[in-house]
């Protein structure tokens, strides 16, 4: 054996050790690449039982390519990744058999109703005939689509697709849940709708994998979130410990006149994570100085003859965190251009 595939096992031996069984979820050193674009750059998370996990990430962070290797959709370049203890390339089948893929697109036959849906699934998945008609009621109740549950797929709202496709997903009650920005599009109603389903199943003990976009989203169902960009994890934790990353509060500052906006941008310039926006004259930043600050900042735009037209404080939230560790968000080229045939985002 060659000291370079000798190091190459020792190393495997390293990560796998690091692996708790009592994780739904493990990734140690996962990388990825299509053709010369690096996409993940050898990443660590765990997600215990009965949690949701948050991706977050600007388009072409790898939340998408992150999920497709989970879900045995493509293999890894390097790294170990575990499903309740078993490997995704050589467990294959096994890992499948305990999760479930919802992803950005619904993936519905919209010539079947809703019931026949299910129940093509339930036949795919093998299940026995009282143990379809017994999971697609249930889960036509759950989804809140026994009122059109005899009419063609192709006649639904968005919505209603979407929670389809969720149902459908769960058709096998697997124990591990992929969601792939399963709110994206859907009117207020639909997202809270969503919202609440997902938290009943994790109620029950599903694991949920979320990739999202959506801050309020990560907010109110996350137990942990991870902030993904260019291929690496940026930061970790809880909402509240992500959120003291840009500090306690933000303090937003409202210039009366524009013609004073840029000279009171100066005057601030130096202040921690300060932004900007020219069109509504309004320039906020971190800060844990109070009053005390407040009332600094607004003697110095004082001193410099610029009116402040309103003043705010405010909690920071997970906005303030992602654009604080991920800056412009601009897409990676060529991320979506795989060989596999799978799109990437």
């Amino acid at each position: 054996m060659s000291n370079k595939s000798s190091k190459k096992d020792d190393n495997d031996r390293l990560l796998v050790d690091s692996i708790s069984i009592n994780n739904a979820v493990s990734v140690r050193g996962l990388r990825k690449s299509f053709k010369n674009i690096l996409v993940l750059d050898g990443i660590d998370f765990d997600i215990k039982k009965g949690t949701v996990l948050a991706l977050l990430g600007p388009n072409g962070a790898g939340k998408t390519t992150t999920v497709h290797i989970l879900s045995t959709l493509l293999l890894p370049d390097s790294g170990i990744v575990k499903i309740n203890n078993f490997d995704v390339v050589r467990d294959v089948n096994k890992v499948r058999s305990l999760i479930a893929l919802t992803g950005q697109y619904a993936a519905l036959d919209e010539y079947l109703t809703a019931r026949e849906n299910l129940q093509m699934i339930g036949r795919l998945y093998r299940l026995g005939h009282k143990d379809i008609n017994r999971r697609t009621t249930e889960l036509l109740e759950l989804f809140d689509l026994v009122h059109a549950s005899n009419r063609a797929v192709k006649t639904y709202s968005g919505g209603m697709r979407r929670r389809l496709d969720l149902a459908v997903s769960l058709i096998a009650s697997p124990p591990i849940l992929f969601l792939d920005e399963p709110t994206t599009g859907l009117d207020p109603q639909s997202r809270l709708i969503m919202w609440n389903i997902i938290k009943q199943l994790v109620s029950s003990g599903t694991t949920v994998l979320l990739t999202t976009q959506d801050m309020d989203e990560a907010d109110n169902l996350a137990d942990k979130i991870i902030v993904l960009n260019g291929g690496k994890i940026i930061a970790e934790g809880t909402s509240e410990e992500l959120k003291l990353l840009v500090g306690s509060e933000r303090l937003e500052i409202t210039v009366t006149n524009n013609d004073d906006f840029d000279r009171a941008t100066s005057v601030i310039e130096e202040e921690e994570n300060l932004r900007t926006d020219k069109t509504s004259r309004k320039l906020s930043f971190a800060t844990k100085g109070g009053v005390h600050k407040l009332k600094q900042v607004l003697s110095q735009l004082d001193e410099a003859d610029i009116e402040v037209e309103n003043i705010s404080f405010h909690s920071p939230t997970l906005d303030d965190v992602f654009l604080t560790l991920t800056g412009h968000m601009t897409n990676i080229e060529g991320e979506d251009n795989n060989e596999n045939g799978v799109m990437i985002h």
